[in-house]
């Protein structure tokens, strides 16, 4: 049995060869961000040094921090 490797060249726009790069790396990222264990549990046990760091960091405010809070009390691994 004989195999035959035909050699050919195929010509893209720089642009278009760009866009393939750009893909392949967001791929590969996500591919590495979905090999790590996304599952595994919060650190924390306590509510409310979940909602402290959250708190600290500033991004939220006080509304959205009593909604999580209510979310998280609702949260069968927080009432273990």
């Amino acid at each position: 049995m004989k195999y035959y490797v035909v050699m050919s060249t195929i010509t893209i726009s720089q642009k278009e060869y760009q866009d393939l790069v750009e893909k392949k790396a967001r791929y590969e990222q996500l591919r590495e961000l979905l090999e790590e264990d996304i599952f595994s549990p919060p650190p924390a046990k306590k509510i409310s040094d979940v909602v402290a760091a959250f708190k600290a960091t500033g991004k939220y405010n006080k509304k959205f921090l009593e909604s999580f809070e209510k979310g998280l009390k609702r949260s069968s691994y927080f009432r273990s």
